[in-house]
């Protein structure tokens, strides 16, 4: 992944989609991501610019356990002592819960590494 997937993500018109066409489709992990986190976290999950964590990382929250993590999503996540936050549902309040989960199960698919 990388500048060719936002590109492709625009020619498709998937990002800026709106909240009704995403329902018509069904849940797609893959599209809620690319609609609103793929701006802090950046198409390889490592984040796009200073204070937003590496979601790579084996040892990022996106490692933890599934369902803490989906309701630190929901309500927002500040890390103490960084100058960065992730507002609640990811800036986006029309997001659902299931949007929200499938974005985090599309993110643990893509980002963590393979425990071996």
């Amino acid at each position: 992944m990388g500048a060719g997937l936002t590109s492709a993500l625009v020619a498709l018109g998937i990002v800026g989609t709106t909240p009704s066409a995403l329902a018509d489709e069904g849940v797609s992990g893959e599209r809620v991501y690319a609609r609103a986190c793929l701006s802090c976290h950046g198409a390889d999950g490592m984040g796009s610019f200073p204070g937003v964590p590496d979601l790579t990382e084996p040892t990022s929250a996106l490692a933890g356990n599934r369902s803490d993590l989906l309701r630190r999503v929901i309500a927002g996540v500040r890390t103490p002592g960084a100058a960065m936050a992730m507002p609640p549902r990811g800036g986006d309040p029309s997001l659902s819960d299931d949007d929200l989960a499938a974005a985090l199960d599309y993110m643990r698919t893509e980002f963590l590494p393979i425990q071996k």
